[in-house]
């Protein structure tokens, strides 16, 4: 900078001291597009940052926040890529596509034939060297209509490279004539003081993955030999689904008789002991009936009894007497039917375990009909697991395939089980998922007081082993066939 003048050499020391206070490469970007108007007063500067696709501008001479849906600023985001071509990778000058015509110089004319003096062509000056190429082909319209409607004659941009070389950002100036070398060399001295400043804020660069992939050189063979051996690593499948722990050894308690619910004797889950009293059904009708068939029995007798009184002096009289008897027979038999039912109000516990229910809310004054199942006896010692395995995630099961059960109240230890079977086609579960419906046994050592019955958690089932791609593909390929029907 030793040709500069003195004020161009402090404007540069002044924009050098602005960058280097700069926080952040947004307020760089700021500072070149707004500091530099003094150096070279343009119409407008902008910042583009990075290069080819993933350039995007980042700061506009005289707005703090670019307005992301500018027409102006959408055109400079679509034009950009076409400008940068014509650049290359060097700072230069575009003019407008306007009058971006050049005349090719003339020659003088030849000679006439006769005329024996020579005429030296004349000597064309070479070219002034510039750091910037012309545009080698027309422009697109859409570059063309909007750099008449709103850029001057040209536009001058130097690129901010990193030390290795790698482009930064875009600076661009908007100007009405080319710079001259003196703001040429100013900009190019300040291109450098920038792009270091910017590197050193942002910091170490990122690379890609692609970049990453490449800079492993021949570790890459070694890592896709490790990824097909993890591939064709053998692992069990599994299946996660919702389980509880029920009674493997339980009775049915049903209703004996038709009747409505009166009283229930036992709490849930309460422990029982062999003829403890369960339930309680309405005797009110039995009761009636009871004396209804009394009230039968004793005329059906009187009338036995008369007529056999009848039948010493009355033939008539005998002949109905049989016939008296056999109703009277029928009448005992009735009622002993209802003594019967009677005796069968009152359900009593076939053994020792645990009632297992819902609540006596739900049964209390409902009606029930015969062998209509109200509760169960359960032996505490013989809890089992019920699984709902939905059909999606249905698991060829080897014979004793291993269960995990993760109970909701103790996740942390997990319980140990054996499939001892399976149903044969799916039902609806209480969740209303076609499942298929498989008990399990836990296995000796576990602790039964963890697994109480009526306890929900979810099941982990064990299948056969398979290669670890076919594990991770299994649900997406069936996914893929079901969709497309290959």
């Amino acid at each position: 900078m030793a040709s500069a003048s003195p004020s161009a050499a402090a404007m540069v020391a002044q924009l050098e001291a602005r960058a280097r206070a700069a926080n952040t490469p947004a307020e760089l970007a700021f500072s070149i597009a707004n500091d530099s108007f003094g150096l070279l007063g343009f119409r407008q500067a902008f910042v583009m940052a990075g290069s080819g696709k993933q350039a995007r501008l980042l700061t506009l001479s005289g707005l703090a926040v670019p307005t992301e849906d500018s027409p102006y600023l959408i055109w400079l985001r679509r034009s950009w890529p076409w400008m940068e071509k014509q650049l290359g990778s060097k700072a230069g000058w575009i003019p407008s596509p306007a009058n971006a015509s050049i005349k090719a110089p003339e020659m003088p004319e030849a000679p006439a034939s006769g005329n024996s003096a020579q005429v030296q062509p004349a000597a064309v000056e070479p070219a002034e060297p510039a750091d910037l190429q012309k545009p080698q082909e027309p422009p697109p319209p859409e570059v063309l209509d909007g750099w008449l409607e709103w850029w001057p004659e040209g536009l001058y941009a130097i690129p901010l490279r990193r030390r290795d070389g790698a482009i930064l950002a875009w600076a661009g100036f908007l100007m009405e004539a080319e710079p001259s070398a003196l703001h040429k060399q100013a900009l190019s001295h300040l291109a450098t003081h920038w792009a270091y400043c910017w590197e050193m804020l942002g910091g170490k660069p990122r690379l890609s993955l692609r970049e990453h992939w490449q800079a492993l050189g021949r570790k890459r063979y070694f890592i896709w030999g490790a990824l097909l051996v993890l591939c064709l690593f053998p692992v069990r499948q599994s299946a996660l689904a919702p389980a509880e722990v029920v009674a493997l050894d339980a009775t049915t308690i049903a209703s004996p008789l038709d009747g409505v619910v009166k009283n229930f004797h036992v709490r849930p889950n309460q422990v029982v002991k062999t003829g403890d009293l369960l339930i309680s059904l309405d005797e009110t009708t039995l009761r009636n009936r009871l004396e209804v068939a009394t009230q039968s029995v004793a005329v059906a007798d009187a009338e036995w009894m008369a007529a056999s009184q009848k039948a010493f002096d009355n033939f008539q009289s005998k002949g109905e007497l049989t016939q008296l008897q056999g109703k009277a027979q029928e009448k005992r038999a009735e009622l002993a039917a209802v003594q019967a039912q009677l005796t069968r109000i009152e359900v009593r516990a076939p053994h020792d375990g645990i009632a297992v229910f819902g609540s006596a809310d739900d049964w209390l004054g409902r009606p029930v009909v015969t062998g209509e199942r109200i509760m169960q006896v359960a032996n505490p010692k013989s809890a089992g697991v019920l699984v709902y395995l939905p059909v999606s995630d249905a698991l060829v099961l080897n014979e004793n395939a291993p269960v995990k059960l993760f109970l909701t109240v103790k996740p942390l230890s997990p319980l140990s089980a054996t499939v001892a079977e399976t149903s044969y086609q799916a039902s609806l579960s209480p969740d209303n998922v076609s499942s298929y419906r498989l008990r399990a046994t836990l296995n000796k050592g576990q602790s039964l007081d963890d697994a109480r019955i009526g306890l929900h958690g979810t099941a982990k089932i064990s299948g056969g082993w398979v290669a670890l791609s076919y594990y991770l593909l299994r649900r997406p390929l069936a996914t893929v066939r079901e969709w497309s029907g290959f």
